[in-house]
């Protein structure tokens, strides 16, 4: 290198030097704000034992931007339920005049009492940015996709999962452990949940239950799976 090449280099600006810009230049342009991801309504369902409320309660505590649906009834609260937090407590009155207003995206009447989710329940919650989870029967998962249908913000949303043991011989084991049905309503349940597994098809998601740790992780992978779906996400900017 000769001299004055070297005092060229010597010259120059101190900031030229250590990579900066030179003063007077213009700042970089700042990164650009990450897009949260729009948000899902998240439906479970499975035949009776097959664990959607222990994978739904799983959920909860693993992802803080999930919420439930809350179901509106007319049965009576039990003790420590709250109105709002646990479910809607509706009058048999309030509930059918919801119900004729076509306010519900799903209603069935079990022992004598109404249950019903309202969609707006989910439609606000949605707006929020928040992801919604549905636990619901077959027969109520199905009159949810039919809904779905005819609503733009609810189709875009709706992923569905379909959890079940096994084997029947394995949901059996489940069912007797919970030592809660004699033996004629144990037989009676699985009866029913051979014709719930059959529908399995009509699921977006067939999730095989294993242990409850590994139900959770293959539940939270299909999350993410469909937040990075190209149908829901923004272009990249370059």
């Amino acid at each position: 290198m000769n001299r004055q090449d070297s005092e060229t280099r010597i010259q120059q600006p101190a900031s030229r030097r250590r990579g900066q810009a030179p003063s007077g230049s213009p700042p970089p342009a700042p990164a650009a704000e990450k897009k949260s991801a729009p948000p899902l309504l998240i439906l479970i369902s499975a035949p009776s034992g097959g664990g959607k409320t222990t994978l739904v309660h799983l959920l909860l505590a693993a992802q803080p931007r999930l919420t439930r649906a809350i179901t509106c009834t007319t049965r009576e609260p039990r003790p420590g339920e709250n109105d709002g937090v646990d479910y809607h407590f509706f009058s048999a009155e309030e509930f059918l005049k919801r119900l004729q207003a076509g306010n519900f995206i799903e209603h069935a009447t079990v022992y004598g009492n109404s249950y019903g989710i309202l969609k707006s329940e989910l439609l606000d919650k949605l707006r929020e940015g928040r992801d919604v989870l549905l636990n619901v029967d077959v027969q109520g998962a199905a009159t949810i996709r039919e809904q779905a249908a005819t609503e733009p913000a609810l189709r875009r949303a709706l992923v569905t999962i379909f959890l079940t043991p096994p084997s029947v011989a394995v949901l059996e084991q489940r069912l007797k452990k919970r030592n809660a049905d004699a033996d004629a309503v144990i037989q009676k349940r699985l009866a029913v949940a051979r014709q719930e597994v059959a529908q399995w098809k009509n699921f977006d998601y067939l999730l095989i239950s294993g242990d409850q740790r590994e139900d959770l992780r293959r539940a939270l992978a299909i999350i993410e799976a469909e937040k990075m779906r190209s149908a829901r996400s923004a272009a990249p900017e370059f």
